[in-house]
């Protein structure tokens, strides 16, 4: 249904995700960070606006894939399948290492690959219990964050209001004239774009979802919108609490910049309990929805023959894509117990796919709207994907090095992917409906 679409998004999301990026975005944005994500809202509705006129063309599993291989060509929609795929395989991982990160933070004695395995293990039995009980999951989970994040808002407006570590009412975090420069927020912005991918993955439930495409498109931009107001809203009050700071120092950037200020609100217990909503946060609620996410990619890709034909397999009963989902695990698995205590890393390479694969989106709607269906509906199909694709393009342009390096090696594997599979005779063709 929409609700659980639009949980599903914000799930997805996290709408406590600014919790475990503050201190990397803070250092890069030198303390603006609400206005960073409200650059990133701005970018981010563009594309959510593409996503929406693709899934009413296109209402089917399978997300950006399906859009640019049936809106553009079925070579491009190859690229943006593998391309997103980097971010859809790496995202459980991530939130696997940042969530066995945050309960080594509590409970140190326990080693975090422990953490990884456990996470693991849970996601994966409720994923293939059906898409019932992932979204019944998700609601339970959603309803813990925004606790929290209500006894955060709560606590932070009490701890300004009395002065707290010199805090005051100002605008101070969404325009400092004194450091501001556009590069600089599109660098942040850069790190900052993690926490609103997760939209795009409402589209890859086209299949299972009741109203169509009209509600996957509403959907998508429902909860985006709501993510943005919450993620501003969060790091604007965290950033009053911090007057006159424009970076933190060392590995507390990382590790210990938004505990720092929990510690500030609420003390000692306040800290503990944002560290383990980070936790159950992100390596649960928002590793069991990025699961089903990519397994439903890849059982969209393994339909059309891009990938092997075993992973397209629906169990009969739960109409779950097994195998891809225990594909998924295996490869969060291994690669979670790889890159334990390596989130840096990990996160570099994680948005490159994402963003490349939207620009790919940007460009199928102004062909499949404009030159495939001859309309005449410019400023929807025009002027919106292009104003989405500069932004995109910007950002690429200002991401971390190691994230282009890695991610232009992905898509280069890819390429030889794709020629591999036309040279071996297997089509790459889609059908239109």
């Amino acid at each position: 249904t929409l609700r659980d679409l639009l949980v599903y998004g914000l799930v997805f999301m996290v709408p406590i995700a600014p919790f475990a990026i503050f201190g990397v975005v803070f250092n890069a944005s030198m303390g603006m960070v609400p206005l960073t994500y409200v650059i990133g809202f701005v970018a981010m509705i563009f594309t959510a606006l593409s996503y929406r006129e693709m899934s009413r063309a296109f209402p089917i599993s399978g997300s950006v894939y399906a859009y640019a291989g049936r809106g553009l060509h079925p070579a491009a929609g190859f690229l943006a399948g593998w391309a997103i795929l980097l971010d859809y395989l790496l995202v459980p991982t991530l939130l696997y290492v940042t969530g066995a990160a945050a309960l080594g933070s509590v409970l140190p004695a326990v080693p975090q690959a422990v953490w990884v395995m456990l996470f693991v293990v849970i996601n994966t039995v409720v994923n293939l219990r059906g898409i019932e009980t992932t979204a019944r999951t998700n609601k339970i989970f959603l309803v813990g964050e925004l606790l929290v994040l209500a006894l955060f808002v709560v606590l932070a407006v009490v701890a300004i209001s009395r002065g707290v570590n010199g805090a005051s009412w100002s605008f101070t975090p969404f325009f400092n004239p004194e450091v501001f420069q556009p590069s600089l927020i599109f660098a942040a912005l850069s790190v900052a774009v993690l926490s609103f991918l997760g939209f795009d993955a409402i589209s890859t439930m086209a299949e299972e979802t009741r109203g169509g495409a009209r509600v996957v498109g509403r959907a998508t931009v429902i909860a985006l919108g709501m993510v943005a107001a919450l993620f501003i809203v969060q790091t604007y009050l965290a950033a009053l609490l911090l007057p006159g700071q424009t970076e933190f120092a060392g590995e507390t950037a990382t590790n210990e910049a938004f505990y720092t200020v929990a510690d500030l609100v609420g003390g000692a217990w306040f800290k503990v309990v944002v560290a383990i909503a980070v936790a159950l946060g992100s390596a649960i609620a928002n590793a069991l929805v990025a699961q089903a996410a990519t397994s439903r990619l890849l059982f969209s890709m393994a339909r059309d023959r891009q990938l092997p034909r075993f992973l397209a397999h629906v169990h009969p009963a739960r109409r779950v894509p097994e195998r891809a989902v225990v594909l998924v695990s295996v490869v969060s698995l291994v690669l979670g117990l790889f890159f334990v205590g390596q989130i840096g890393l990990l996160s570099s390479l994680v948005n490159f796919g994402a963003l490349f694969s939207f620009l790919l989106l940007h460009v199928s709607v102004a062909a499949w709207y404009l030159i495939r269906q001859r309309q005449r509906t410019f400023g929807l199909h025009l002027i919106v994907p292009l104003l989405g694709f500069v932004i995109i393009g910007y950002v690429l342009v200002n991401a971390d090095a190691n994230a282009k390096v890695g991610g232009l090696v992905w898509l280069a594997v890819g390429v030889v992917v794709l020629v591999v599979l036309r040279m071996t005779g297997r089509t790459t063709e889609l059908k239109v409906s």
